[in-house]
């Protein structure tokens, strides 16, 4: 299921940037006191009251057409297309100026639930001045501090209240999503219609050509599935239409509702450094992946050319040593049959659930051949495990510190609990916890 799209709005240094860092809970924005400074949309993934959702940050709106502002509005108006919830930030210690009413008329014509923040009302003394802005139409204005965090509460119970309802699940729980991530012109597209056996979304030489989301229900051998194609995700330094980077959002939504997720490399450029940063989201989401090489019609092969590429891939993506890979040819549809069982193979891991009784039979075997190591003249002491929770599997080990574990510790029981159950396809997630053996 998608999360929620929040976007952040407002003329420039108004504290959209602060407001957004002190709600995602990091300095992600870059927060500097010159109009300008956040040019393009920046998001992350934010939580209030066990909601998720993702949050973005634009560039300020301003009606001159002074540097940036013309991609700046642009950008804005791309996000204020794309989220559920609109935050519009104003600057109560300067009232209400034209830009801010100019920003109104724009935000009228979004036809989304509007949250008007009041921000940089750090004296309770110019509070009285929030009133001023019942006049933009936007219902009870909050008065908010984002350097203080005053207010910022207020703000996030009125956001979850205005997300759209999405309970409702969009597909059966037998029905797998799968979705195809990949730099633009790998062949993503291509893939989809080889899988579909029709011509369901625009192929171009051009990079790019797929602008959205696209999902499409099929059956395959009396199996259900539901295939998500997105656009390619451009490298962020040479991201300039502002609609790429409405397509790199689309993308990460896009993973967000997938069971598995398809990496698509292509086989001619092989593999660089963005192809690594694009499958970091999926791995990153928990989702299952499966490596696609893509255009293997058009290397030149001997008997070493696959094993030779299946070796690059390993070194180059070690956080995916778990992910199946496949080579296929869209484009003469060759070898896309071998997608599916990967596919189906990534969803049952997913949400594969190991007995309590045998994952701590497991452990102690572990220990027993590899015990903790010491530091400082003290281990690590694992008393049990559990499995919490599926998609991905998720297991909390319970120790008498968890400073005592290290991450090649845990890397190690990874690879035993590999060894033992079939998690092929599928990232394992480990919480420590640290139990009082006194109690």
């Amino acid at each position: 299921m998608a999360l929620p799209i929040v976007a952040v709005v407002g003329r420039p240094n108004v504290g959209k940037s602060t407001l957004f860092n002190r709600i995602v809970g990091e300095r992600v924005s870059i927060v500097e006191d010159v109009p300008g400074v956040t040019r393009d949309r920046i998001y992350s993934k934010a939580e209030w009251l066990t909601k998720e959702f993702y949050l973005i940050d634009t560039g300020g709106i301003e009606m001159a057409d002074t540097p940036f502002m013309t991609q700046i509005r642009a950008q804005a108006e791309i996000a204020m297309d794309e989220a559920d919830v609109i935050v519009f930030v104003v600057n109560g210690r300067e009232g209400i100026t034209s830009d801010d009413e100019a920003i109104a008329n724009i935000l009228y014509r979004s036809d989304k639930p509007i949250i008007l923040a009041v921000n940089q009302i750090d004296d309770v003394n110019i509070k009285d001045n929030i009133y001023d802005f019942y006049t933009l139409g936007f219902g009870e204005p909050i008065a908010t501090s984002s350097i203080h965090g005053i207010g910022v509460g207020d703000v996030l119970d009125a956001i979850i209240h205005a997300f759209p309802d999405k309970s409702a699940q969009e597909y059966d729980a037998d029905t797998v999503c799968f979705s195809l991530i990949g730099r633009p012109n790998v062949g993503k597209s291509s893939l989809t219609n080889a899988i579909l056996g029709e011509d369901r979304v625009i192929v171009s030489q051009i990079a790019g050509t797929t602008r959205d989301a696209i999902d499409t229900p099929f059956t395959k051998d009396g199996e259900k599935y539901v295939i998500i194609d997105t656009a390619g995700i451009r490298k962020r330094g040479k991201v300039y239409e502002n609609i790429e980077k409405y397509s790199v959002l689309r993308a990460l939504s896009a993973i967000e509702r997938s069971n598995v997720v398809l990496v698509v490399i292509n086989a001619e450029e092989g593999i660089i450094e963005q192809d690594r940063k694009i499958a970091g989201y999926a791995h990153e989401a928990g989702k299952g992946v499966v490596i696609v090489v893509n255009k293997w019609d058009a290397v030149k092969k001997d008997e070493k050319t696959m094993q030779l590429m299946i070796e690059d891939i390993r070194d180059k993506f070690k956080y995916l040593d778990y992910a199946p890979i496949v080579f296929v040819s869209a484009l003469e549809n060759k070898r896309v049959h071998t997608i599916f069982p990967e596919i189906q193979l990534a969803f049952k891991n997913q949400n594969r659930r190991i007995p309590t009784s045998v994952l701590n039979d497991v452990l102690q075997d572990a220990l027993a051949l590899t015990p903790p190591p010491s530091h400082r003249g003290h281990a690590a002491k694992f008393y049990y495990v559990s499995q919490v929770a599926t998609a991905p599997p998720t297991f909390v080990f319970f120790v008498n510190d968890t400073e005592l574990v290290h991450f090649s510790y845990q890397r190690y029981l990874e690879n035993r609990l590999r060894a033992t159950f079939d998690f092929e396809g599928t990232p394992i997630h480990f919480i420590l916890r640290q139990k009082n053996n006194d109690k």
